[in-house]
Formats: structure tokens, C-alpha cells, sequence
């Protein structure tokens, strides 16, 4: 009797600690989550440096991994190194995550997490994971209906109609817009969005696109422009706001199948931060800032991001402040090719973002515009030299 007194004591002790584990580790989910909502989720913001964010990110490179292993096992020693670089790269394609990346480890099981991937590779000041490029959702037709719109600023700014201006017959350069609906919330009077968009090309980032076109024309850069309505052509294929990438695909390989001479690809975006973040005044002018956005999933990544970094370079250069920076973007942050694997120059450029105006956005063209000559003038010389 009393062994089996004891038995049941002591079975009953065991149960009465696991209902105490239990209970710990269900709290303590509960807890994490709650935490986790309440970061990403309000205005609370993470301070976190992005130097130090990458740096942590890409601690260990894969080579520090077969150095290691290659101690214990000599096939993998160094005369093994490529083969041994693409075994790791081929698990990490097929299971889409680094060992030494935290944020693929986790980012698909954390709320907001994933607002994170974006891989800075220049920041600008004050660039930060908190205030990264946010793309803007598609638009409503709720959104786009009696729309009124501030004239007399259009006309303020476009007081220079590019009159006088030779037109060049030789296009190298071809703007377009993927989002062509994104626009700016000073020019439309009645909007009550946090993300303005709209079809008239006077108050969306088309009018960007053509300020861009005549300030290269007048520096002797002949440029080519698509006014294409995104959102009205998406209709009219029955595609998705997902596929507004594929639509401007088919029109680049248009443009360049019937022009030789297009190498520069500019594709024309806006952001969705609020204007703190987007508007630097420099030298007692404001501009709208901008930033690069260079696509990782294609085979001209290498030579695209070379290029974004040069021009921003140049353009901190002259211009402190006016760039946020590079930013590299996969497929699980975005589209991860946006039309670069068409050819080695392409660019995907943010002017400003929701809250700026068109002062501020044409001052940042023409400072683009002027860095862009220099880049554009060496390039032909390299060309022609080689």
C-alpha cells in the first residue's frame, strides 16, 4: 500500500509540473506576440542603425562555413570551394533561407517582420529598417472619381514649358512608369488618402517623368517617354495591380525592340513616407529626396547596382542629404527583377514621397538631371574608348 501510495503521489507531482510547464509556455507565446504586434504594429519605432542591422545580417559568409567544416572534412578544403558554394546556394533557392539571416529564418512567421527584408546597401541620412520604401496599393475607382485638383500650383511649377528645347533624334534614354497612378497629395484638393493616387498626368508621377525628359534634352540627352495609364491598361487585360510589372515589361521590350539606341531604363516611382522623411532642404532650397531601387533577381544585378551607387555617390556629393540611399529588393519584398535583366543600365528611381509638391520634386530632377550628364557623358566616353 504504500508503495503504491508513493506511485500515485509521485505521478501526481509529475502532472502537476507539466500543467506548471504548460501553462509558462503558453504565457510566455502570448507574451512574445503581444510584443512583437506591439513593435511592429504601432508608432513605436526601432532606433536600429542599418550599418549595424546588416552587419548582424551578414556576419558569417557562406565561405566562413565550408572553413569551417573543411577542418573536419577534407573534400571540402579549398581546392572544393565552388562546388561547396553552390551546394549552399542551391539549399538556400530551394528552401529561400540564409543560416546567417535572421530575418529569412523568421520573417514569414512574425507579423511585420517582413517589412524588414529590404536589404540597404547605401543609406542615406537618416536612412534606417524604420523608414524604408513603402509601395503604394493599388488605386480604388472609389479613389480616382471627382478628383479636383490644385491648378495654380500645376502652373507655378511648370512655368518653364521647355520651349526652345531641340528636339534629338537619337534616344538614348526611356522613362516609364510601372505605377504610373501614384501621385502627390498637394496637388489633388480633395484627397483624404494616406496614399493620393490618381490618373491625370499633372499630379502623378508621370508629370515627374516629363520633367525628367526635358531637363535631359536640354543637357543634349535625347530621352523617350511612356505616358502609358497603368491603371486603365491592367484593366483592360484583365490583370491584376500584381502584374503592373509585366504590363511595363512588354512595353520596355517594345521601346527597344524598335529603337537600337535606348540603353538607360528609368522606371519613375514616388514613395509613401510622409514628407519628414522625403524633403531635405539643401542650401536654403528644398528638394524632394530620392533613392535607387536595384532588383537582386536577375543577371544584370552586379553591373545595375554599380551604377545606382555611382550616381548616388555623385549626387550626395554635390547634393548632401538629397539621396535615402540604395536599397536591394528580392521577391519577397517586391518583384525582385523590375525589367533590369533587360539591360545593364536600368534604374527604378523614387522621386518624394505622398506629401511633397512639385517645387520640391522638380528641384530634385533637375539635381538628378545634371548628375545623370556627368555619369551619361563618361559612359559614351568608356564606349567609344573600348
Amino acid at each position: 500500500m504504500s508503495f503504491n501510495k508513493r506511485n500515485k503521489t509521485l505521478m501526481a507531482l509529475v502532472l502537476a509540473t507539466l500543467k506548471v510547464c504548460i501553462r509558462a509556455l503558453m504565457i510566455g507565446i502570448v507574451v512574445i506576440y503581444l510584443s512583437i504586434w506591439f513593435i511592429t504594429s504601432t508608432t513605436i519605432q526601432l532606433r536600429v542603425d542599418s550599418l549595424f542591422y546588416t552587419t548582424i545580417s551578414d556576419l558569417v559568409p557562406k565561405e566562413s562555413l565550408l572553413i569551417l567544416l573543411s577542418e573536419e572534412m577534407t573534400p571540402l578544403r579549398v581546392t572544393n570551394e565552388e562546388i561547396s558554394n553552390f551546394e549552399i546556394d542551391w539549399l538556400e533557392s530551394v528552401t529561400n533561407v540564409s543560416l546567417f539571416d535572421t530575418r529569412s529564418l523568421f520573417g514569414r512567421e512574425i507579423p511585420g517582420i517582413e517589412s524588414y527584408h529590404t536589404q540597404i546597401a547605401v543609406a542615406g541620412s537618416g536612412t534606417d529598417i524604420t523608414n524604408l520604401p513603402m509601395e503604394s496599393p493599388a488605386p480604388t475607382d472609389e479613389q480616382l472619381k471627382d478628383q479636383e485638383f490644385d491648378h495654380n500650383q500645376i502652373d507655378q511649377a511648370n512655368g518653364d514649358t521647355g520651349e526652345g528645347i531641340d528636339e534629338i533624334e537619337k534616344k538614348s534614354v526611356y522613362i516609364y512608369h510601372s505605377h504610373s497612378w501614384e501621385a502627390f497629395s498637394p496637388l489633388i484638393k480633395n484627397n483624404d488618402s494616406d496614399n493620393p493616387a490618381s490618373t491625370n498626368e499633372k499630379v502623378n508621377v508621370i508629370a515627374v517623368g516629363a520633367k525628367l525628359k526635358q531637363e535631359l534634352e536640354k543637357r543634349g540627352i535625347g530621352a523617350l517617354q511612356d505616358k502609358t495609364d497603368t491603371t486603365q491598361a491592367l484593366k483592360e487585360k484583365n490583370w491584376s495591380y500584381n502584374e503592373s510589372y509585366k504590363l511595363s515589361r512588354e512595353q520596355v521590350q517594345t521601346a527597344i525592340s524598335q529603337n537600337q539606341n535606348l540603353n538607360y531604363l528609368i522606371d519613375i516611382h514616388r514613395d509613401s513616407q510622409p514628407k519628414a522623411i522625403t524633403t531635405k532642404n539643401i542650401k536654403g532650397k528644398d528638394y524632394a529626396r530620392l533613392f535607387f531601387i536595384v532588383g537582386r533577381e536577375n543577371v544584370n544585378y552586379d553591373n545595375n547596382l554599380a551604377i545606382a551607387k555611382e550616381l548616388n555617390a555623385e549626387l550626395e556629393k554635390n547634393y548632401p542629404g538629397i539621396s535615402r540611399g540604395v536599397f536591394v529588393k528580392t521577391k519577397a519584398e517586391g518583384n525582385g527583377v523590375y525589367n533590369q535583366d533587360l539591360t545593364e543600365r536600368a534604374i527604378l528611381l523614387e522621386f518624394g514621397g505622398v506629401e511633397n509638391n512639385l517645387v520640391e520634386l522638380y528641384n530634385s530632377i533637375e539635381a538628378f538631371a545634371d548628375t545623370f550628364e556627368d555619369y551619361y557623358r563618361k559612359d559614351a566616353e568608356k564606349v567609344n574608348g573600348d
